[in-house]
């Protein structure tokens, strides 16, 4: 008796549908500038015309003086800008997402919001209070720290090449920190009622049940934040260009790869604006960013697997 054979499993086209959209669009706003760029950054202008150099250009970023001071003063502020973010956002969220995910605390839902509220603004208006609040001439912060007592301390921040970047670091933190902590926060609530149960039982409560059971089954979670934190602060640009314009003062104290690529993509008063080298620039951070991506990705999540449900 000749065998039957198995039925042939339907054609799921309707997922090719659904996803075709944002494919098409994925592809048209990212893939395709993406290589364009990596492409452009092969070539150089000769004679109002393309001319393949291989990597020519990035040879003339690390190489010549005009360009290499700039990009490595511009990849230093940034890592900087991104340890500010690491070591002030990240615990600041985490901490606030383990207050508000205390059942005992009263207007829990207010305080959230309030706190996420200044990730939706747009970074020009972010930008343009802070920098009035924090001038010394008409700005609200010198007259603050006279109520109580701390005037002596007020110094234009954003003016001073020392304390600039990290003003604007710390800006940054305070419009952002809202992230971080909806993530942790969700990140608690999704730890099974079980767990902490049987924690209670053997007597771990408060401080010590956050750093001995919730802590461990939320790395997952932190790992997450700490990669996005490092992509988005790699690709920043908005809030230094609103403050500190594309010169990104005083003396490019908080230049970052975001301005840099700006002013050598599209010039800026005697800068001549230059494609190609802006391209070289924007393929180096695609590197750095991708470089940061894989490391996480292959030596850091894979340890963190086993704090998983």
């Amino acid at each position: 008796m000749a065998t039957e054979a198995a039925p042939k499993r339907p054609f799921r086209w309707h997922i090719g549908v659904f996803l075709a959209p944002a494919v098409i669009v994925y592809t048209a706003v990212m893939i395709l500038p993406l290589f364009g760029t990596l492409q452009l950054s092969l070539f150089r202008s000769v004679e109002n015309a393309q001319t393949f150099v291989g990597l020519g250009n990035f040879r003339i970023l690390f190489g010549d003086p005009n360009w290499s001071a700039g990009f490595w003063n511009a990849l230093r502020n940034n890592i900087w800008f991104f340890i500010i973010h690491m070591l002030v956002q990240n615990p600041i969220g985490i901490l606030l997402a383990a207050l508000l995910s205390s059942p005992r605390l009263r207007f829990a839902a207010f305080y959230r919001t309030a706190i996420f509220v200044p990730t939706v603004l747009s970074f020009v208006i972010v930008g343009f209070t802070w920098k009035l609040i924090l001038s010394p001439l008409w700005g609200v912060a010198p007259n603050l720290l006279d109520l109580i007592g701390l005037k002596s301390l007020f110094t234009p921040w954003l003016g001073k090449e020392a304390y600039a970047l990290t003003a604007l670091s710390l800006v940054s933190v305070w419009q952002f920190v809202g992230i971080p902590m909806m993530l942790i926060y969700a990140a608690l609530l999704s730890i099974p009622d079980e767990v902490i149960e049987a924690a209670e039982c053997d007597g771990v409560t408060g401080m010590a049940q956050f750093w001995k059971i919730k802590l461990p089954l939320i790395l997952p979670a932190i790992g997450i934040i700490s990669i996005l934190t490092f992509v988005g602060n790699f690709n920043a640009f908005d809030l230094i260009y609103t403050a500190q314009g594309a010169l990104a003062g005083p003396n490019y104290s908080t230049d970052i790869l975001g301005t840099f690529l700006y002013r050598a993509f599209f010039g800026f008063q005697l800068q001549v604006g230059d494609p190609n080298m802006g391209a070289t620039i924007a393929t180096m951070m695609f590197l750095i960013i991708l470089a940061g991506v894989c490391a996480y990705l292959f030596l850091i999540q894979t340890r963190l697997r086993r704090y998983q449900f």
